[in-house]
């Protein structure tokens, strides 16, 4: 969500100038479109991708694809040529999509930050209570709130101000205007109570991360313990900290200017917020996609597979299959532990051995969609079934 435009006092006058800030506002549409469209391939290609909680991030792609496409391009234009140029009607069809699609893509964020705290915080019922009629509910909700606060306010006036200068009407221009009212309740409802929220998310999230290599810790296992804390806390303060930076000053400029009014921003200042809040597109695919341990592979496959990598994978496996294959002597715990692990995959109920001085390694048959499921995001979060410390390897 985000006011377009500025009036004619910013202008570029310096050529050079002008050319740079072209070509770089050129760059940043193209990866905004680029880099949601290789997040839209890669679920559309890779079926363990197709999941219920990939919806969110699908829904979030494709929310910034269409600011990309629909909105980015005539902000440009209109910052670089300093009036607007395509009329007063598409001036309002041009400000509501602009207002539609950022603000449905905060909340793809938010409902992200819900589903993985539910994810983390009781993996046991994740199936439960993330279900497709429950994600669907979500996605209207979503975008019943965008439309709301976009093409319903401004086309109806809901963000008018009373008060209008001489000034607006010398040089064609296209803003959309905040008042009072429009600019606190849009500011909460689209910014600061996500915000909130995602915070005390996040943390939660945090916290089970460091409790468990805390354990994993005291056990001996520091190397682990290290690099599951460093996983969780980098991951978590790009995501928290792309997501502050980008809207934050935004929106403190849109309330502010509802309180003060339309012009009461220098517009410099103004121009460069707009497009920080447009940069947290550009960031999406690579927060909410690249660092996802699934998603980087699917990646892989859309960019790397060269057939030379087909053929040296074909020719190792031949090489592999001709040697004789020695499978080393067993003892018969290790033979009593496997028939352990496996009947507890196929879902039989078993009991420890007689004699055994140690806890059976055994996840649940529930923990195994869990564990392998790609909802989790942070893959650090593998020993979310509280197992024993000793079985979180090999289970």
């Amino acid at each position: 969500m985000a006011s377009n435009g500025t009036t004619s006092s910013f202008c570029l006058d310096p050529a050079a100038l002008k050319i740079t800030v072209s070509v770089v506002l050129t760059l940043f549409i193209l990866v905004t479109i680029a880099g949601n469209v290789v997040v839209c391939l890669a679920v559309g290609l890779n079926r363990r991708l197709r999941s219920l909680t990939n919806c969110f991030i699908v829904s979030l792609a494709i929310t910034d694809l269409l600011l990309g496409l629909l909105v980015l391009p005539f902000s440009a234009f209109h910052q670089l040529s300093c009036r607007w140029s395509f009329g007063k009607v598409f001036c309002n069809i041009y400000t509501s999509l602009d207002v539609m699609l950022c603000t449905a893509s905060i909340l793809n964020l938010f409902m992200i930050s819900l589903d993985r705290y539910c994810a983390v915080t009781d993996p046991l019922r994740y199936p439960t209570l993330v279900t497709p009629v429950r994600v669907t509910i979500s996605l209207v909700l979503i975008w019943v709130i965008s439309i709301t606060l976009s093409f319903l306010s401004i086309h109806l006036g809901w963000n008018s101000r009373t008060e209008t200068s001489s000034a607006n009407h010398t040089v064609p221009k296209c803003k959309v205007q905040v008042n009072l009212v429009y600019g606190l309740v849009d500011g909460l409802v689209t910014f600061y109570l996500p915000l909130l929220v995602m915070c005390i998310t996040y943390y939660r999230i945090f916290k089970i991360a460091w409790d468990q290599a805390k354990r994993i810790h005291n056990v001996g296992s520091w190397r682990a313990a290290t690099i599951r804390e460093h996983k969780a806390t980098v991951t978590l303060a790009a995501v928290m900290g792309a997501f502050i930076v980008c809207w934050f000053p935004y929106f403190t400029v849109f309330v502010y200017r509802g309180l003060k009014g339309d012009n009461a921003i220098n517009e410099t200042f103004e121009a460069v917020v707009l497009w920080l809040g447009y940069a947290n597109s550009a960031l999406n695919p690579i927060l909410y996609a690249a660092l996802n341990r699934d998603f980087r592979t699917a990646y892989q496959r859309l960019f790397c597979c060269s057939p030379s990598d087909h053929s040296t994978h074909r020719t190792s496996l031949k090489s592999n299959s001709s040697q004789p294959t020695r499978i080393p002597s067993r003892g018969p715990r290790w033979q009593e532990e496997r028939s352990l692990r496996l009947q507890v995959w196929s879902g039989t109920e078993v009991t420890a051995p007689q004699g055994a001085t140690d806890r059976p390694c055994l996840c649940p048959p529930e923990c195994w969609s869990v564990l392998t499921h790609p909802s989790i995001f942070i893959h650090s979060f593998t020993n979310i079934c509280q197992l024993p410390v000793t079985c979180q390897e090999q289970c």
